[in-house]
């Protein structure tokens, strides 16, 4: 039988230390906020039942994003989701609780799989090696992917990044 690893209080800390990072990554994925909230909720639920040690705040804050992104990548992913008629969901769109300038708007269209390397390269201030740990892939994968990002929101925006 698995037992709880963390007290009620280290777990309110965690998640008062890390809900809003969370919330931006799952709503950056699925646009909404009801599926945004089941996601925040599942990836915590995660942790808690993981009984995962970390090294540090740091750590704790980079493993809550990769499975936050995880999670929201298998969502996405799920026969329902992709049967489902955008146009039976206009009235469910909603503005995020947080300002999206154009350039965040950017990063929200980009494919899933740069999103994370750039949530936490310039939002968080992870390093390549770091996100390349979190997200278990070389370090010069997630330098291409950002190279890349740079190139898509160069044209797409103009200027330089």
């Amino acid at each position: 039988m698995h037992t709880l690893q963390r007290t009620g209080k280290e777990i309110t800390e965690i998640y008062d230390r890390h809900v809003d990072t969370v919330y931006r990554i799952c709503f950056s994925f699925m646009k909404n906020t009801a599926d945004t909230e089941d996601l925040v909720q599942e990836a915590f639920l995660r942790l808690i039942s993981s009984g995962k040690k970390f090294k540090s705040t740091e750590h704790e804050k980079a493993w809550l994003i990769v499975t936050a992104s995880n999670l929201c990548k298998d969502a996405l992913k799920k026969w329902w989701r992709r049967n489902e008629n955008i146009d039976d969901f206009a009235d469910a769109l909603q503005e995020p609780p947080f300002r999206i300038d154009t350039t965040l708007e950017a990063i929200l269209d980009l494919p899933e799989d740069y999103k994370t390397a750039v949530y936490m390269y310039y939002y968080e201030g992870y390093s390549t090696k770091e996100i390349a740990s979190a997200m278990r892939c070389p370090a010069a994968t997630v330098r291409s992917r950002l190279s890349r990002v740079r190139q898509m929101l160069k044209s797409k925006l103009g200027g330089d990044f």
